[in-house]
């Protein structure tokens, strides 16, 4: 389980390993209009959208008397097939609409995988009572993130050779597929068919019930309110991520190396955020701290325009210096700001459908983020943002400044305090116990899903 698990997280937040790769590939060997190179990232993104229909098929659908592995396995051998063909075929990389059909092919791959992974660790922690599961698999998520980013920024620096990069990420998942092939899940005594009531019921009641659930659960207004609020203050801000990546290598000429680093820097500052928030900000009203993070949130926007105007040079900050410490600071608060939202939904989450609500907030997140970065498509054309002409950014980032602040006023609809379940109020010892693996599912699981997004297009 350790073996599976821990690899299979630590692949997933190795993705960005070849993401970078491909980002550079799009920018400088297709030589792609900064638009055009985020309308391609964002499309690519919606088989995250479906999300929940990967779980509800993951709950109730067995392949072979198991629910877990095999989709893992699937979902392995779709990023195969993808990062297989973009290093082999030259056509692959080459052509436009072939190189759209690959990353959707390997989203789709991790999409399925990512939910297989998060409900087999969620499942053997419950059946087990096994804790700190999910503090495993996320330290193992973490490590493969931070790695993956500092690595692919060095080598792509040293070598140039994107393809190469490519093999390598396949060759390092076909070693899951063949861990995860070799590996049997009657090994982990985990439910079988009967205990789902798969044998009474059929697949199309069982998937209409999990449906119903998730339809009634997502209906409740003290579920309804907040999930509005967070969907709206991502899918409200756009994105302008193509225009600031292009800026950062093309005009300044920034280094992968840079580029990267910034991103592992930025992960290092996120856990220990949440370090901070599990330990001090959890204490603090939760509308007056979604409230005051949003504010955060938008001041660290302007952190582009002081790129863009050069002012930081002017203080004696070199662009290398200020791109490491600086620019992905805005992503981290965005990311951060998810967290208190997941712990409200897993306190207000009924009994029976967890992981179809968490399922459902991750694709809601995703779904969100592409909004917004089609936005910012829109605003990037509407402003005159080209590969050639950056000097409407400036006004382009304002604009975004003004965005983050209009949800500000909608935070009537998020409880002025967080809640707490009817389980934890009763102080069961085991059902708080539950409760808590809940609670990392759902944190773990959504924020990951989302950041992987949001992280993909700021690296474009």
């Amino acid at each position: 389980m350790m073996a599976l698990c821990g690899f299979g997280y630590w692949v997933q937040g190795f993705r960005c390993f070849p993401w970078l790769a491909m980002n550079f590939h799009m920018a400088h060997t297709l030589k792609l209009h900064p638009s055009t190179l985020q309308l391609i990232q964002s499309s690519g993104n919606l088989p995250m959208v479906a999300k929940p229909l990967y779980g509800v098929l993951s709950d109730a659908v067995y392949i072979g008397g198991a629910h877990r592995i095999p989709y893992i396995s699937i979902g392995v051998l779709l990023q195969i097939l993808s990062w297989g063909a973009l290093a082999l075929i030259p056509l692959a990389g080459e052509a436009l609409p072939i190189l759209m059909v690959c990353i959707l092919l390997s989203n789709l791959g991790a999409s399925v995988t990512e939910v297989a992974n998060e409900a087999l660790v969620a499942e053997y922690s419950q059946r087990h009572r096994v804790s700190g599961v999910q503090s495993y698999a996320f330290k193992a998520l973490a490590a493969g993130g931070i790695l993956g980013n500092l690595i692919g920024g060095f080598f792509l620096m040293k070598t140039q050779k994107t393809k190469m990069i490519f093999l390598l990420f396949a060759a390092l998942l076909s070693l899951q597929l063949a861990i995860s092939s070799t590996t049997s899940e009657d090994a982990f005594s985990l439910p079988q068919p009967s205990d789902h009531h798969i044998i009474r019921n059929s697949v199309s009641e069982d998937l209409h019930r999990k449906f119903s659930s998730l339809i009634s659960a997502i209906g409740e207004e003290r579920i309804a309110g907040p999930l509005t609020w967070i969907v709206a203050s991502i899918a409200g801000v756009p994105i302008l991520s193509g225009a600031i990546f292009c800026y950062q290598t093309q005009c300044l000429g920034l280094d992968p190396s840079i580029i990267g680093m910034s991103k592992v820097i930025g992960q290092l500052m996120l856990l220990s955020a949440t370090i901070f928030y599990d330990r001090y900000w959890k204490r603090i009203s939760f509308r007056k701290l979604i409230g005051m993070v949003q504010i955060v949130y938008a001041s660290s926007l302007l952190l582009d325009l002081v790129l863009v105007k050069q002012i930081n040079l002017r203080l004696g900050i070199p662009n290398e210096a200020y791109v490491l410490c600086f620019s992905g600071l805005a992503e981290i608060v965005a990311q951060f700001k998810l967290l208190p939202f997941s712990v409200l939904f897993a306190n207000l989450c009924p009994a029976g459908c967890e992981g179809s609500l968490t399922s459902f907030l991750a694709s809601a997140l995703c779904l969100s983020s592409i909004v917004s970065g089609f936005l910012g498509v829109g605003l990037a054309s509407l402003i005159g943002v080209t590969s050639g002409d950056y000097s409407s950014l400036p006004l382009g980032i304002l604009l975004q400044f003004l965005a983050a602040l209009v949800p500000l006023g909608w935070l009537s609809l998020l409880p002025i305090s967080q809640p707490l379940s009817s389980k934890e109020k009763k102080g069961s010892p085991s059902k708080k116990s539950r409760k808590i693996r809940r609670v990392g599912r759902t944190v773990f699981g959504s924020i990951y899903a989302y950041r992987r997004q949001r992280e993909s297009e700021a690296e474009i």
